[in-house]
């Protein structure tokens, strides 16, 4: 299983590579949907990314934005799923 780290920085690089915004824009508590990074397209493409990255299948109960809010949230997500 990867480590925090080593999900925060695959996280943050999924982020950087379909938006586009720079990497320092993307800290690990950084808004991404407040801040624009994501509209509803980009969270499908988080979901598929998740899904196909970690093996981390997503119930609708669990859509959430607190799930998905930022680079700390998304990896907390993913490891509760793993565990």
């Amino acid at each position: 299983m990867a480590n925090t780290n080593a999900i925060k920085e695959q996280v943050r690089k999924f982020i950087v590579e379909t938006t586009y915004v720079p990497a320092p824009d993307v800290q690990d508590d950084t808004l991404i949907f407040v801040k624009g990074f994501f509209d509803s397209m980009g969270f499908i493409l988080l979901i598929n990314f998740l899904s196909e990255n970690f093996g981390v299948k997503t119930d609708d109960s669990e859509l959430m934005e607190e799930n998905f809010e930022s680079v700390n949230a998304i990896t907390a997500f993913i490891e509760r799923k793993l565990n």
